[in-house]
């Protein structure tokens, strides 16, 4: 399953649902690629969280690829992780590619890492596969579908490598996991299925995250500003729990408060 997505939801799981679930603990470790689809604000709020989660708590190295420069971490992970020590963030290495063509070259030359990295994140897909030509005439052009694949494909081919390099060398930070966020422009259950990209991609990752905003009365009734689903689901999860049978879903619910807070709820 995503383990580290689950690092994150369990370890700052609602008091309720740790009362309910006393034993709740790591997730067993296990290779799996993971797609993040919903709102771009929300999304990269939860990279981060799984980025600094997965340093701090199992003392993993991570690379965390943006278009974007993050200036610094916002506040909800510094009232989140006050424990947060200046060494775990050592173990973040920002990587700011601007184009396509950069992201490609740098995962590509992972593999001379002096100390491999055991998780990958790409924040913000649909910015390197969509180019400024995609981007004038508002949506993806036939193109990109075969950009999508180069780079799923690079992804995949270079966690696997990192995996067998980190193995040799008798780490127990194996396996290397790649988390990836391709924001929706509408609810991301709704836009699954019309999206040529989207297609493509969960060709290639194993499990797909998609976050859909709730407007129901319990966001409320909860004093948060804001309540999301958070559905897991993909063939990594049914892979994960070795049964047969119809894909396994989970669910989630994240709470965001008004002072910076967020808590995560099992379904």
């Amino acid at each position: 399953m995503s383990d580290v997505l689950t690092l994150v939801f369990r370890t700052f799981m609602s008091e309720s649902c740790l009362k309910k679930d006393p034993g709740v603990g790591l997730p067993s470790p296990a290779p799996c690629t993971t797609l993040m689809v919903g709102e771009h604000r929300v999304c990269r709020s939860l990279l981060l969280l799984a980025a600094v989660s997965a340093a701090s708590e199992w003392g993993v190295r991570v690379v965390f690829f943006a278009q974007t420069q993050i200036q610094s971490l916002p506040v909800f992970l510094q009232r989140c992780s006050p424990s947060l020590s200046p060494e775990s963030l050592k173990k973040i290495t920002f990587s700011y590619p601007r184009t396509l063509e950069e992201l490609l070259q740098q995962v590509a030359s992972l593999h001379e890492s002096p100390a491999p990295p055991s998780l990958l994140i790409v924040d913000r897909m649909e910015g390197f596969l969509r180019g400024t030509a995609g981007a004038s005439h508002g949506g993806f052009q036939s193109g990109e579908q075969s950009r999508a694949a180069h780079l799923s494909a690079l992804l995949c081919d270079t966690a696997a490598f990192l995996t067998r390099a980190l193995e040799r060398r008798g780490s127990s930070s194996a396996p290397c996991r790649v988390i990836a966020s391709f924001p929706s422009e509408g609810d991301g259950k709704d836009s699954s299925p019309a999206d040529p990209i989207l297609d493509v991609l969960d060709r290639y990752f194993q499990v797909r995250c998609t976050l859909d905003p709730d407007r129901s009365y319990e966001a409320a009734a909860a004093a948060a500003q804001e309540v999301w689903h958070i559905y897991l689901s993909g063939r990594g999860l049914t892979e994960a729990s070795g049964e047969d049978g119809p894909p396994v879903t989970q669910e989630w619910k994240l709470f965001a408060f008004p002072d910076g807070l967020m808590e995560f709820k099992l379904i």
